[in-house]
């Protein structure tokens, strides 16, 4: 397995600086050549992955960016990123890893699930909170990853139907549910990087099984496939 070049991070500092167009034709060479060896470390990543889980797809996302809806109008992303999903209908979630100098993450779960996936999930934390609590507070699994979802949007006090005084709340109110760990530069250039990538996605393995099982059931446990 591979780590990243420290020249991919010179690549993309520099293209921070001269975000056009002209500079980009002008070093493409380089980019290619960056971006085989991203791939390859994204391919030992997914053959990683595979001993011990199943996965459909290895997404690797164009430098290119859509700017037809943004007011940045820069044409090119300034990191690198890569997303491994999980096969079939069964098995729900899937591995994100985001390369860039001074903000590689890894990260995996539920980013604004569809509403009907959202009212399950939460109904599930509503009925009993102690089987999330465990796989959060579990020291390997919160070493690496904490012991609460990372921040994003949550309503302020309860959402419809849910009880602001639910002794599971603070988890009922996220709008997305989805666990990430940032690198230093150093752990991203060390030969073992694509090893500890997989080793960390595999703490999210009983995260996602159970998300599996919540989601491919009703209330009453009935399976939906």
């Amino acid at each position: 397995m591979a780590g990243i070049s420290p020249s991919l991070f010179e690549f993309l500092k520099e293209l921070k600086e001269n975000n056009n167009k002209d500079w980009f034709d002008s070093n493409k060479k380089r980019y290619q050549e960056e971006e085989q060896l991203f791939k390859t470390v994204c391919s030992d990543i997914r053959i990683g992955l595979e001993n011990s889980d199943q996965i459909e797809k290895m997404k690797i996302y164009r430098i290119y960016k859509d700017v037809r809806f943004s007011k940045d109008k820069t044409p090119y992303k300034t990191h690198r990123s890569a997303n491994f999903v999980r096969e079939g209908e069964a098995l729900r979630g899937g591995y994100f890893l985001s390369i860039a100098d001074g903000e590689s993450m890894i990260g995996g779960g539920f980013f604004q699930p569809a509403p009907a996936d959202l009212l399950r999930i939460r109904k599930e934390f509503e009925i009993d909170d102690i089987p999330i609590r465990k796989i959060m507070n579990d020291s390997s699994f919160s070493k690496v990853f904490g012991s609460d979802f990372a921040p994003a949007e949550e309503v302020k006090t309860a959402p419809k139907g849910f009880s602001k005084e639910d002794p599971a709340i603070d988890l009922i109110k996220k709008k997305s549910f989805y666990f990430k760990h940032n690198f230093t530069n150093e752990e991203v250039f060390a030969s073992n990087f694509s090893e500890t990538v997989v080793a960390y996605y595999e703490l999210l393995r009983p995260y996602f099984d159970y998300m599996s099982e919540i989601l491919t059931t009703d209330l009453n446990g009935e399976s939906l496939i």
